[in-house]
């Protein structure tokens, strides 16, 4: 059985880029954290650009940028592609958010049109609910894996959850 070696180039750019977590690189490039720590440790790797990432991924969401995949070399090219993989998490959950307010709008239509009986009440409330705690739970686990939580992005995910208890208490 032969084991490929790790890809140390990228092991160190994602370390230094601090968007995710050491955990998160080691299980994407299938090496133990420890491993990772050593290396790091050894060859004086900081976590240094994290504050550049951030800044690059606002004004990434600003304008659209496509996506370029490239071994980095400069702490440019770094920034660039973890702000490239940040701004695309983000947009995504745009584009997910929307379909989500896209199928609360229809149940919330046919809920109008349709005579709400004790016997049909509860599964239209549990069935908008249980979809939208799903999707918010998979953008805060996203967010924390990309080290997106900011005071902005946890208000958002704050009021979706307040919205969801609300429209349930209304339902």
């Amino acid at each position: 059985m032969t084991t490929k070696a790790p890809d140390w180039e990228a092991i160190e750019s994602a370390y230094r880029a601090g968007s995710l977590s050491i955990r998160s690189i080691a299980e994407k490039y299938g090496i133990t954290e420890g491993a990772i720590r050593k290396k790091a440790k050894k060859e004086g790797w900081m976590r240094d650009l994290t504050g550049k990432v951030k800044a690059a991924t606002k004004t990434k969401l600003v304008r659209t940028a496509g996506t370029q995949v490239r071994t980095p070399r400069t702490d440019e090219e770094i920034v660039e592609e973890a702000a490239s993989e940040a701004a695309a998490v983000v947009l995504a959950h745009r584009t997910v958010l929307a379909q989500w307010r896209g199928i609360a709008g229809k149940l919330c239509t046919a809920l109008e049109s349709m005579e709400v009986t004790e016997d049909n009440h509860n599964e239209f409330a549990r069935s908008l609910n249980a979809g939208v705690d799903a999707q918010l739970k998979v953008i805060k686990g996203e967010r924390q894996a990309y080290n997106l939580d900011t005071e902005e992005g946890d208000s958002t995910v704050e009021s979706l959850s307040s919205l969801m208890d609300d429209l349930s208490t209304e339902a």
